[in-house]
C-alpha cells in the first residue's frame, strides 16, 4: 500500500478494510462449500463468523460514508474512530486466521481433502495481507 494519500489516508484504509472484510465473509462460505462433510462445530463457527464479518463490513461502509461526507477535513475524533475500527478489523482477521488454522489442523474433512488445505492456506495468506496493511497504517 502506498502512503501518499495524505489526509485521505483514513479513506484508503477503509477501502482496504471494506474489501477484505467482504472477502473474509465470502471465505466462510467457500470453506463450507469445499468441505461438505465439515464437522458441525466448524460449520456453526463459520456461520457465526460470516455474520460477524458482514456486520464489520457494514460498519466499515458506514465509516466510508462518514469520511467521504467530511470532505477534505477529517475531524480528529472521526480519524481516531477510524483507527480504532482498523485495530478491530486487524484483530478480527487474526482471530479468523486462528479459526482457519484450527480447521486445517483438526478437521478430519480437511485431512481427507488436499484441495481444502490449499484453499485454507490461500485464505489465510489473504487475511495476512490485510493484517500487514492495517499494521503498516497503525504504525505510521
Amino acid at each position: 500500500m502506498q502512503f501518499y494519500y495524505g489526509p485521505q489516508m483514513p479513506l484508503r484504509i477503509l477501502d482496504e478494510a471494506e474489501f477484505w472484510k467482504h472477502q473474509e465473509e465470502e471465505h466462510t462460505v467457500v470453506i463450507r462449500e469445499i468441505l461438505p462433510n465439515l464437522e458441525k462445530k466448524y460449520v456453526d463457527a463459520l456461520k457465526e463468523w460470516e455474520n460477524a464479518l458482514a456486520t464489520t463490513h457494514q460498519k466499515v461502509v458506514q465509516f466510508i460514508e462518514a469520511v467521504s461526507r467530511s470532505g477534505n477535513y477529517i475531524p480528529a475524533a472521526l480519524h481516531q474512530e477510524v483507527m480504532m475500527l482498523t485495530e478491530f478489523c486487524l484483530k478480527q482477521s487474526l482471530d479468523f486466521i486462528a479459526l482457519c488454522q484450527q480447521i486445517k489442523e483438526n478437521s478430519k474433512a480437511v485431512q481427507d481433502n488436499p484441495v481444502a488445505v490449499t484453499v485454507l492456506n490461500h485464505i489465510i495468506r489473504e487475511s495476512e495481507y490485510f493484517i500487514g496493511i492495517a499494521r503498516a497504517l497503525l504504525s505510521a
